[in-house]
Order: structure tokens, then sequence, then C-alpha cells
């Protein structure tokens, strides 16, 4: 039901699929938000990291206007609303699979949140990658980038490791986990008195 390996080269092959197809309008996976299964759910997640990644650097062009960075904001909202609600997906569809020993200690993070932090890991990854190849930047550039890119994939590889012995326990009873909503109060006009203070 969950393999860390098969979850880290999905993120990995989609990073660099999406990389390719960047130009394109037209990029669809036929991964939505409303996918079924685990690896779907997944994969719709790190999309939705993808673009929220992207979107953070078009904010920090030095040639952004401010309506630009507005524009940019309101983007990023959205994504990190849809990024949230998909790891939710991802730990509701695991629970509503399982049947859990109610009296094993409770594990503090879920399996969402760790695929997302596995997730952030692999485009960290991808574009360190990149700036230790990149042509235009000095050699001191290229090794640090080499050198930061053996951390972020022991990072990832402990992460990983972290994830399969959580599920393993989980299937074992002797660990468990919950659903813990993020709760965002800025996307709600109800909650956000920047929003509801104007009406």
């Amino acid at each position: 039901m969950l393999d860390a390996l098969l979850i880290t080269r999905m993120q990995d092959e989609i990073t660099e699929a999406l990389h390719e197809r960047e130009k394109e309008t037209e990029r669809d996976f036929g991964i939505a938000a409303n996918a079924d299964g685990l690896m779907a759910i997944a994969m719709a997640q790190h999309v939705a990291n993808f673009d929220l990644w992207h979107e953070e650097d078009k904010a920090r062009s030095p040639e952004a206007t401010d309506g630009d960075i507005a524009e940019v904001k309101h983007a990023i909202d959205r994504l990190n609303q849809k990024r949230n609600d998909l790891v939710e997906k991802m730990d509701v569809w695991l629970l509503e699979r399982l049947e859990q020993n109610e009296h094993a200690p409770l594990h503090s993070e879920t399996p969402g949140l760790m695929i997302d932090r596995l997730s952030i890991l692999a485009l960290k990854i991808y574009h360190t990658e990149e700036e230790e190849h990149r042509e235009t930047a000095t050699e001191a550039h290229r090794r640090r980038n080499a050198d930061r890119l053996v951390l972020l994939k022991e990072q990832r590889n402990d992460l990983a490791g972290c994830l399969d012995a959580l599920w393993s326990e989980i299937l074992q009873g002797t660990r468990r986990f919950k659903l813990y909503r993020q709760m965002k109060m800025y996307n709600d006009p109800e909650l956000n008195p920047a929003v509801y203070g104007r009406k």
C-alpha cells in the first residue's frame, strides 16, 4: 500500500517530466486533485509542490512588478491550499483502509506529511543537480552544490527509511497516526480578518 522507494522514484520522474514540459501550455498527465489511490494522490500533490516552487521563483525575480508579485501571491495561496488538501487526502485514504491499534503510541507526523517533505526534497535535488552542472556557474559554485546534493540525498534516504519504518510499525500495531487538519485560515473569507473586515 505504501512504499517510500516507489514514491521517491515517482517524484523524481514527475519532476523531470514536468521540467521537460514546462514551456508547454498543456502538461496535464491525467493527474487531478480528485484522483483516487495513494500513488495518484501523491502524484497530484507533487505536481502542486512543483507549481508552488515555480510560482515562488517568479515572485523573487528582480524584474517582477508589484502587480506580478500580487498575482503570484494569490497563486501561491491557491497552490499551498491545494498542496495541503492533498496531504490530508493521502492520510484520509490510508486511514480509511487501516485498522489501527488504538492503544499504540501516537506518531506526531503523518505519512502524508512525510510524503510532502519527500516531494520538496525531490525538487531541491533536481534544482541542486542543475546548479552543479550549470555551465555559466563558477567551479566553486558547482562544488558547493555537489556538496549540498550529497546532504540532500542523505536526508531523503533517511526520511524515506523513516516512512517505511513508520508504515511497518503501523501495520504491526506498534505505532499509530491520526489525521491532523491543517486548518489554513488565510484562504477562508470567514476566518481572515483582512477579507471579512473589508465587507
